[in-house]
């Protein structure tokens, strides 16, 4: 049976806990820019880490290019936090993009623009309500 906690998923919580202050503390290269960590996932072996990140862009083509900044500097990110963690062997980073943030904000904006346009339209029938009886009555 396994544990409701096992090592893999608290080595993958302290390991998204620590990319996330190196990333944005210890990276001085300017392509990266500003990097989120949604996620981390452990192999069972402690071999491999996929580290699901969000990036503020837009644009797939400076996604690409900070994608491809993040995975040059991996061993660069990977000693760092290795200094940081007490494990014996320190998983090979790969870093997977996340649009599950971005697309939620963008669903969110969308609804959001509905129920305006629904508020207008529903004002708009009742003032043109209101303005049809006051031509009744005269």
């Amino acid at each position: 049976m396994a544990r409701e906690f096992s090592r893999t998923r608290r080595i993958a919580q302290q390991l998204q806990q620590e990319l996330a202050f190196v990333l944005q503390r210890d990276m001085k290269d300017p392509r990266i820019g500003m990097v989120t960590v949604n996620d981390v996932d452990v192999s069972r072996d402690l071999s491999f880490a996929k580290v699901y990140v969000t990036l503020f862009e837009e644009d797939p083509e400076r996604i690409q290019e900070k994608m491809a900044a993040l995975t040059k500097a991996a061993p660069y990110v990977r000693t760092l936090v290795a200094g940081r963690m007490q494990l014996r062997v320190m998983p090979e980073l790969r870093f997977v993009y996340d649009k599950s943030l971005v697309e939620g904000m963008r669903m969110s904006n969308l609804v959001t623009q509905v129920v305006n346009s629904d508020k207008a339209k529903h004002q708009q029938s009742e003032h043109d309500d209101e303005t049809s009886g006051d031509e009744e009555n005269n």
